[in-house]
């Protein structure tokens, strides 16, 4: 059985005292494949907790390039990185913060055909894009593969977040709860702006959840909103829609 290196056991020193990560938890984050689809606003705090915990490998997807008004929430990225794509701009980021994480940088629009197979060969996806049409592509595919997704969003002062564990076939799907209309919505931050440390708050919760359910931890809530300026957070359950075209299809 293989170990970790001493360079490994004082990197995630402080992460191997706590009771529930052992070494051979810390090895399971090694060995996990996480896929990040958009590395904006949430996907940047998301990306730089999950490299710095120790995930093995990162794919992540972004076909954007980085600009002046993206610098005051997606911290991934610096002023010498306007211009530059954004996967390819935050694997350097991310590779000088741990260059024992393995990083694929895909800088190509999402679609049916390349999403398949990226689903496919991860062992869970987190959701930081920012419209519905990816979104519901990302969670048919989860669901299709059986592949745990996190999805987090984030307007104005609110932020929430969707957690659903695709392993297990009884569980409803993003979709139950966000019908999709056939439409995208234009609603995000470009047209209705955002307070930069929200992305921060719903971003590290993504990254915490994806880290427990690589490891089989947690009595994870199905849905989380968090309102910023009154420092409220509630979570509440939700089940199978019986008009869910995804999970009724399955």
């Amino acid at each position: 059985m293989s170990s970790l290196s001493n360079q490994e056991l004082i990197r995630y020193s402080r992460q191997l005292l706590l009771p529930e990560i052992d070494e051979n938890a810390q090895l399971k984050l090694k060995a996990a494949r996480v896929l990040i689809i958009g590395l904006g606003g949430l996907g940047s705090p998301a990306a730089f907790y999950l490299a710095a915990s120790g995930i093995g490998q990162l794919t992540l997807v972004d076909h954007d390039e980085v600009e002046l008004s993206n610098l005051q929430r997606q911290i991934l990225y610096k002023i010498s990185h306007i211009g530059q794509s954004k996967s390819k701009a935050a694997g350097k980021t991310l590779q000088a913060l741990n260059n024992q994480v393995s990083l694929s940088s895909i800088s190509e629009k999402l679609d049916e055909q390349n999403a398949k197979s990226l689903v496919e060969n991860c062992d869970l996806v987190l959701d930081c894009s920012d419209n519905f049409k990816t979104r519901y592509l990302i969670n048919r595919l989860a669901k299709q593969f059986a592949k745990p997704l996190v999805s987090g969003a984030a307007m104005g002062w609110q932020g929430q977040l969707c957690i659903v564990d695709n392993k297990d076939d009884n569980a409803p799907c993003y979709e139950c709860l966000f019908a999709n209309q056939g439409a995208s919505s234009a609603l995000n931050c470009d047209t209705l702006g955002v307070i930069s440390p929200l992305l921060g708050v719903i971003g590290a919760q993504q990254a915490i959840a994806a880290i427990l359910l690589l490891l089989g931890e947690g009595n994870l809530p199905q849905f989380l909103q968090f309102d910023a300026q009154s420092f409220m957070q509630s979570a509440f359950a939700f089940t199978k829609s019986k008009t869910c075209t995804v999970c009724n299809k399955r």
